[in-house]
């Protein structure tokens, strides 16, 4: 379950607009479904490589939109230029048992020892500016669900090229994550430390990324959506004992097709 909430988290939400875009890149209204297959390589211990099916559904309205797990409401937007309110699910979270109790045992941890960590969902807001030479996206965001308390930001450039029927979309990121966000998910908690559990807390962290997505029409309203997003990891976030040893980073690939209503 765990690696299918990942895959899902990892497929790029804001492809499932673009895939659906127009020949001036601004996105078709209404509905859009589908599904799609993606393969992602976790860092936990004991996950592992999995390839899963998981479903496409977006929504593009006047002003509100959703894409996948994350939709908000454009407060302002003169099509170039974007305010949004955000909310997003966050599916970092989870069950210790579908961890490897070996590999943790290995990284100085019983597995009994730990608790869960919980999904959380975040709110916002985001801003965007288009133009010829790409999109720019900055974005903040919250935990309101007390899962980790934390906070996150990022930007992201992408550069939208389109041959033929094809539309491409290489992109460059960056977030960074603060303490509790990054102590919730890859340290180890205040109550795990009082039953014995080594204490870690990797800290406020930097997360770059690089990404390609594709899409083209099949007919007149199917569309095809793929790509590929690769996350590095810094250092503070793999010497964490919850990741295998060697885990540098969070690769994940999908392709799928969707359908427009």
């Amino acid at each position: 379950m765990k690696a299918a909430l990942v895959l899902l988290a990892l497929a790029p939400t804001a492809a499932f607009a673009q895939s659906n875009a127009s020949a001036d890149n601004a996105p078709h209204r209404g509905w859009s479904v589908g599904v799609a297959v993606a393969a992602s390589d976790s860092p936990y211990v004991g996950e592992g490589a999995r390839v899963l099916p998981f479903p496409i559904l977006a929504y593009e309205g006047d002003r509100v939109f959703f894409r996948g797990i994350s939709g908000g409401v454009h407060l302002l937007d003169t099509g170039a230029f974007q305010i949004d309110a955000l909310v997003s699910a966050r599916l970092d979270g989870f069950d210790i048992d579908d961890l490897g109790a070996s590999g943790l045992a290995a990284n100085g941890l019983d597995a009994a020892r730990l608790d869960d960590r919980d999904h959380g969902l975040d709110v916002g807001a985001g801003v965007a500016w288009s133009g010829t030479w790409g999109r720019v996206r900055l974005q903040a965001l919250t935990d309101v669900s007390d899962a980790s308390g934390g906070h996150e930001f990022g930007a992201e450039y992408t550069y939208m090229l389109r041959s033929g029927a094809w539309l491409w979309m290489p992109s460059v990121g960056v977030r960074w994550m603060s303490d509790d966000l990054t102590n919730y998910y890859f340290g180890t908690l205040d109550a795990e430390v009082a039953r014995g559990v080594p204490r870690y807390t990797p800290g406020a962290a930097v997360v770059p990324s690089l990404g390609i997505t594709a899409a083209r029409p099949l007919g007149e309203r199917w569309n095809f959506i793929g790509g590929a997003t690769w996350r590095v990891l810094p250092d503070a976030l793999t010497d964490s004992p919850l990741l295998e040893r060697g885990a540098n980073g969070m690769p994940s690939i999908f392709g799928g097709v969707s359908y427009r209503f």
